[in-house]
């Protein structure tokens, strides 16, 4: 029997993550919920949107789990501020694990982690809570990241990497291996990561300038 879920947030995050919940686990998603402040329509996706602060009056805790469906904003802060928050309710906390991501890790993954397809975790990767992993990530072995990270798609973290708290590493970033991520880096989109990196540093990657040659003289196109 599939357990009642209930998503915190209403944007598209939100609506990704009711559709893999719905579409490729053991939960049922029953509704959404957001701080009273934001609630502007009373459903979303086809649900009822409820109040976080009157959320524990409606729905009962031995019921329901609650998962925090938010990205990287303020370096991931809003979404730890909202996991713990429900913590501190009682409520049981979902996690989602794609079933078309390669996990060989034993299942050392905490509460509130949003592991999409493609996604491989080698053998001894530690995965703490409320890490996000959108698709096509390489997690190798021995490598920890800790809670409250977020990782956008295809970065290759290489063996023995620690990612520190709140960290938010970019599309195509390539960290090679036992290196330490300070806590609350943003590393950008292409970076190449060899060394390690202080705490609340940025690291952006090159960008690729625009050639002279406009697109009509390419006479191969």
């Amino acid at each position: 029997m599939k357990r009642k879920l209930i998503i915190f947030g209403t944007g598209e995050i939100a609506e990704v993550a009711h559709y893999y919940f719905s579409n490729d686990s053991c939960y049922d998603v029953v509704a959404f919920s957001v701080d009273r402040e934001f609630l502007k329509d009373p459903n979303f996706c086809g649900l009822p949107v409820v109040p976080f602060e009157t959320l524990s009056e409606t729905y009962d805790r031995e019921e329901y789990s609650v998962f925090i469906a938010l990205g990287y904003s303020r370096l991931n802060g809003i979404r730890k501020e909202k996991y713990l928050a429900a913590k501190a309710l009682g409520y049981p906390i979902a996690t989602y694990v794609s079933s078309r991501a390669t996990v060989l890790n034993d299942g050392r993954i905490g509460e509130n982690c949003f592991i999409l397809e493609d996604n491989t975790l080698q053998p001894f990767v530690t995965i703490g809570n409320n890490v996000t992993l959108w698709s096509g990530n390489h997690i190798g072995h021995h490598s920890i990241l800790d809670d409250h990270v977020f990782l956008a798609s295809h970065v290759v973290v290489s063996g023995g990497v620690t990612i520190g708290q709140q960290c938010f590493i970019g599309v195509n970033a390539t960290l090679r291996d036992h290196i330490r991520v300070g806590e609350r880096c943003v590393i950008g989109a292409g970076a190449l990561i060899l060394d390690d990196t202080e705490a609340e540093g940025v690291y952006i990657g090159a960008v690729t300038p625009r050639s002279r040659v406009p697109s009509h003289r390419l006479r191969s196109l």
